[in-house]
């Protein structure tokens, strides 16, 4: 491998570690937050507390996993596709709830959902492309 290679790599392992240890901490703060301001926040965006709590939930493990990871890519490198697909899934997910009929949201809720869909296929596209440069 040249030393220009070597140095791209070197490059995209680095974008990519930053990019894991943003979604880590983007995902472990709104998880804290869904889960402590779950009561004032369920009206104004129209879900339930249960539902904000269990999404903040479900956040703080993946959030624990993104930051464990990012700093452990040489050895679960292949892990970090994992990561893009559940933030894909997690995208899909989102505009399903929109369009099921399951929740009601209001409209800032409705914008809520779409923005951090957004947010999230935003990190999805970061973290293939720190992947496909660290290869």
């Amino acid at each position: 491998m040249s030393a220009a290679t070597y140095d791209a790599v070197g490059q995209g392992h680095q974008f990519l570690r930053r990019v894991l240890l943003a979604d880590g901490m983007i995902s472990g703060t709104l998880g804290i937050l869904f889960i402590v301001l779950a009561g004032p926040m369920a009206d104004y965006v129209g879900l339930s507390t249960i539902f904000l709590r269990l999404v903040g939930l479900s956040l703080l493990p993946f959030s624990v996993s993104l930051l464990l990871l990012a700093g452990r890519l040489d050895q679960y490198r292949s892990l970090v596709w994992a990561i893009v697909g559940l933030n894909a899934v997690w995208v899909l997910a989102s505009m399903l709830l929109l369009v099921s009929g399951w929740v009601d949201p209001t409209t800032i809720g409705i914008a809520v959902i779409i923005v951090q869909a957004i947010m999230v296929a935003g990190f999805a596209e970061l973290q293939y492309i720190g992947l496909r440069r660290s290869e």
